[in-house]
């Protein structure tokens, strides 16, 4: 049985890891919402995700093909949202419940299972503040996959890598049959 999900990509070089993973999803038959953060479009176009969905990539608050709001509408249609990659941005704003955007005020408004698969270098995923971030959304009922350990963007190996696709797939339809099983 499909789902309707929202992938939401953020800021991040890991965000080319999440046209694999939009891909997965499709073909394994869900309807696939994608919202990218203006950051992520500096290193992934919107042109990707409308080819791998067949719809169109959400990229602002204030989209006219919806006309009660994009966090409204999309989030009442969904299963589940997903970020990838989620920088420390992003989980810093939603740790505070800032919405200053159309993925922060999605998060605000979307009220089935979170995932987020974390990406940045080892000294900003080590920073106490960002640590505490992701303690607070574990709090929050936040679920996590990842971050990993390995090669980063930064010519440097540690602990700050996202997850690979299959891992995020993994979690993300475990989460959806924990949810069908309520």
């Amino acid at each position: 049985m499909s789902s309707e999900l929202i992938i939401g990509v953020s800021g991040g070089i890991a965000a080319f890891k999440t046209a694999a993973l939009v891909s997965s999803l499709v073909q394994q038959g869900h309807g696939v919402s994608v919202v990218m953060t203006r950051s992520s479009r500096q290193f992934v176009g919107p042109a990707t995700f409308r080819a791998l969905t067949g719809r169109p990539v959400v990229c602002g608050s204030f989209d006219r093909q919806f006309p009660l709001g994009a966090h409204i509408e999309l989030a009442d249609k969904a299963d589940l949202l997903c970020i990838a990659p989620a920088s420390a941005d992003i989980m810093a704003k939603a740790a505070c419940g800032i919405a200053d955007d159309l993925l922060s005020t999605l998060l605000l408004s979307f009220t089935g299972p979170m995932l987020l698969a974390p990406a940045m270098n080892t000294a900003m995923w080590e920073k106490p503040s960002v640590q505490r971030n992701v303690a607070t959304l574990r709090g929050d009922g936040f679920h996590f996959v990842g971050p990993q350990e390995g090669w980063q963007s930064c010519r440097r190996k540690g602990m700050g890598r996202m997850a690979e696709a299959v891992e995020i797939e993994a979690a993300i339809e475990g989460l959806l049959a924990v949810k069908k099983s309520k």
